[in-house]
């Protein structure tokens, strides 16, 4: 048995997650390449190796003939008996090749072809194991900066943070542990590259998955999510249970869930809101902290006025408009906003633009509006919102 060779594979496969079986191949191969690097040629070489023991037999397949003309494929009658008594004209023998007749350039081109094999394979097994964390959360360490790039050790392999995938209020110090959105894995000839970001929308949606136990079994789902990388994140949930609040789980205890997860960001800000059907509720729940005085959504034109109070009209809209551009991405809906005293004379803004006949106001059904269309909401200016499909919290 060639326990030396059986222990050098057993540790490949553990450390290196190669399989045996690729290993035996690389061997095979190597051995072959060995004797036509030899012999000029190894079209009739073969390997036969016991996968238990690792013991080998090599060997090339002979015709007998009387008159050998080319030793590498044939042999005379009277050697082929000495190895078969049996073997006749004609016949063919397997002639056993000893590895030591090998010169060291043949020997050093075998062990070549094996160390080959085995990057290649492990190149492969590194790929494959971040293929399948691709659009996921992994987590990593921090290396050194490459410039304004940063270098993540991954483990088995590095990751390069690059500029524009970095949040700018975020700096790091080398051996820092930290949360990555996996954006891409490609497969190089140096090995894999694995794209990462800090930045992306879904890395805090994989975060709720992973922080709130109801996300993971499915009885919250995130149904959209706006994000301003290092400012703020609102995420919109539903719940599928009736008996289970879908912010209150993604929130926690004390807040103990949703502040893990702003620890994680370094105090980004996230607001957890409820996902409602009527866009009206909705476009209002995304608007808040803000008051809101009526809204008028337009499902079809995806377009949304809201009308605010007078003194709740910046913060409907937020610093640099940023809570009504937020609000506009997590519903899709364009949303224009006005104060109650400037929707006095905008058309849009005011309930009688939206009947047919003002002073037959008493004689539309009740529900007509219903009351939850006209939510909180800011804005004096125009957003363009784009499909939610990401997540956010508070």
């Amino acid at each position: 048995m060639n326990k030396a060779l059986l222990e050098a594979l057993d540790a490949l496969e553990k450390e290196k997650q190669i399989p045996k079986e690729v290993l035996f191949d690389a061997i095979e191969n190597s051995l072959l390449t060995a004797c036509k690097n030899h012999f000029g040629k190894a079209d009739n070489m073969k390997v036969e190796i016991d996968r238990e023991t690792c013991d080998y037999f090599l060997y090339a397949e002979k015709e007998v003939v009387e008159n050998v003309e080319d030793p590498v494929t044939q042999i005379s009658l009277t050697d082929a008996r000495a190895i078969d008594a049996n073997a006749g004209v004609g016949d063919t023998v397997k002639v056993e090749i000893k590895s030591q007749e090998f010169g060291r350039i043949a020997a050093q081109n075998a062990r070549n072809v094996i160390t080959q094999k085995i990057r290649e394979e492990e190149r492969s097994v590194v790929y494959n194991i971040f293929y399948e964390k691709e659009r996921d959360v992994v987590t990593g360490i921090v290396q050194r900066y490459v410039g304004k790039n940063i270098s993540i050790d991954l483990g088995k392999t590095d990751a390069i943070l690059t500029e524009s995938e970095q949040v700018p209020t975020e700096e790091f110090r080398p051996t820092e542990r930290i949360k990555l959105y996996v954006l891409e894995v490609k497969n190089t000839n140096k090995g894999p590259k694995v794209l990462v970001s800090r930045t992306h929308p879904e890395l805090v949606k994989r975060l709720f998955e992973q922080e709130v136990t109801e996300i993971k079994d499915g009885t919250v789902e995130i149904m959209s999510i706006a994000r301003e990388a290092g400012s703020r994140t609102k995420i919109a949930v539903w719940s599928n249970n009736p008996n289970v609040d879908a912010v209150g789980a993604c929130v926690g205890m004390n807040g103990a869930r949703v502040n893990a997860i702003v620890e994680e960001l370094r105090g980004e800000k996230i607001d957890v809101i409820n996902w409602d059907e009527n866009p009206g509720n909705l476009i209002q729940n995304a608007l808040s902290p803000a008051k809101i005085v009526a809204v008028f959504a337009d499902p079809d034109e995806k377009t949304a006025k809201v009308v605010v109070p007078d003194y709740q009209l910046s913060l409907a809209i937020g610093k640099s408009g940023q809570n009504a551009r937020l609000a506009a991405r997590l519903t899709g809906y364009k949303i224009d906003i006005k104060s109650e005293s400037q929707a006095k004379d905008a058309p849009g803004f005011r309930y009688e633009d939206y009947m047919d006949d003002y002073e037959e106001y008493d004689e539309y059904e009740e529900g007509e509006y219903e009351e939850g269309e006209y939510e909180e909401g800011e804005y004096a200016e125009e957003y363009e919102g784009e499909e939610g499909t990401e997540n956010t919290e508070e």
